[in-house]
């Protein structure tokens, strides 16, 4: 089956306009101040958007009615935590950027930090590291909410760990990609209740697109740091 194509409209942004392409769009906002942009399944709903551009975007049908409701987002329920990350970087290589939100006894708080040169996968890895490090209470039942499938399923599916048994080699017997992130991330995972669970990216829902802002706004920044554990 065909993939469905995606609308990416872009209201503020290096070039404002309607892509079909998430890596083209991305490089209209990566690393732009204030870049408002929004995923659509239709173009007819992204040209729409783009006129009236309410910010984060799109109400989604509930089922069974006409009424719209926001995309769904998981709020921490007591004796829980709940973090959202993302992560990305402009031109990938490039200047890049990861943000999270973190739900944890009632309180909300929020880290963002990016690299002068790096990848969109390092910075998703890098977003879990930095919730995962920031973590009160190790003893709670954690929720980590990421629309990175190469971060979601190295953990679940435990590419990541076999890969580290391998001495950091894939089952091709190719070198595993950032090894140095992925060894943090499984160090920081021992003992925790942890879920990792994939969010749809740029599709509403309030904290991934809040994570997303974090990102962008941190790989604005100008004198950032070395990435020194990248290899390109």
């Amino acid at each position: 089956m065909a993939e469905k194509k995606k609308f990416y409209a872009i209201a503020v942004g290096r070039k404002p306009g309607i892509y079909t392409s998430w890596p083209e769009a991305q490089a209209q906002v990566m690393t732009f101040a204030g870049a408002r942009y929004k995923g659509f399944a239709t173009r007819a709903e992204a040209e729409a958007w783009i006129k009236n551009p309410v910010y984060p975007g799109p109400a989604l049908k509930a089922k069974g009615s006409g009424k719209t409701r926001p995309a769904p987002a998981k709020a921490a329920q007591e004796g829980e935590i709940v973090i959202y990350t993302d992560g990305g970087a402009r031109f990938n290589p490039g200047p890049g950027g990861f943000g999270v939100v973190m739900m944890e006894n009632g309180e909300r708080r929020e880290f963002s930090g990016g690299y002068r040169l790096t990848t969109n996968n390092r910075m998703e890895l890098m977003g879990c590291i930095v919730a995962l490090r920031k973590i009160k209470d190790k003893g709670k039942s954690i929720s980590l909410y990421s629309d990175s499938q190469y971060v979601v399923q190295g953990i679940t599916k435990g590419w990541a760990r076999n890969w580290r048994q391998r001495g950091w080699l894939k089952a091709d017997k190719q070198p595993a990609v950032n090894p140095d992130l992925w060894a943090e991330l499984l160090e920081l995972t021992e003992g925790l209740k942890i879920d990792f669970r994939w969010v749809k990216g740029h599709a509403g829902n309030e904290f991934n697109e809040r994570c997303d802002e974090l990102a962008v706004s941190s790989a604005a920044q100008a004198d950032l740091p070395v990435d020194r554990g990248y290899k390109g």
